[in-house]
């Protein structure tokens, strides 16, 4: 342990059938690195289900429903993937509002796997150079983000990985990213 995240304070958007791993890793991560993490969700249930590669898997406490939850109280923002997490996050305004606000107020984003289907809906995508998994490649060239076949990408603050495959590259950048705080300055025109 380095403690390279004392004092930071992460916020985890999650709903039901995100990727276990995609959350469970990096909580435990930044936890070793001495950040406060919070499980932020979209629904006012007091507990997630993760999805476990193929099956449901473990269920986690949520500490706060988005429309308690102030991108002002946080440092960071990850978004794990799964598919159905992010799908149900890109149609909930009360979370694209959140991620938003974490970009407007220039604080790092992270998403890996499906995650970045919520930074195309809150419109952050357009001019970044990006992962993902890659059956999301499109999504995100039709959003205006250039899409690179990496283990992980850094652009102003976003931070993006393909999958859990990534997670020790994903791990370095984002508590790199996380604690230096260079944040996402929102969308850019294309070039």
């Amino acid at each position: 342990m380095t403690e390279q995240l004392e004092n930071k304070k992460i916020a985890i958007l999650a709903t039901d059938g995100f990727e276990q791993s995609e959350l469970d890793a990096p909580k435990r991560a930044y936890i070793a690195e001495r950040a406060e993490v919070d499980i932020i969700s979209i629904d006012s249930q007091r507990s997630i289900r993760g999805w476990a590669e193929t099956k449901w898997g473990d269920m986690f406490e949520v500490d706060r429903c988005v429309p308690e939850a102030k991108a002002a109280d946080y440092d960071a923002l990850l978004i794990p993937g799964g598919l159905f997490n992010p799908d149900k996050m890109r149609q909930s305004a009360d979370a694209l509002e959140f991620v938003r606000n974490f970009a407007t107020a220039g604080k790092p984003i992270a998403a890996i796997c499906h995650g970045p289907w919520v930074l195309i809906n809150a419109d952050l995508v357009n001019g970044r150079r990006m992962t993902s998994y890659p059956s999301i490649r499109r999504d995100l060239e039709n959003a205006g983000a250039t899409w690179v076949d990496e283990e992980v990408v850094t652009d102003d603050g976003l931070i993006t990985s393909r999958s859990p495959d990534d997670m020790e590259a994903f791990l370095r950048a984002t508590i790199a990213g996380f604690r230096d705080a260079q944040g996402v300055r929102g969308s850019r025109a294309a070039p």
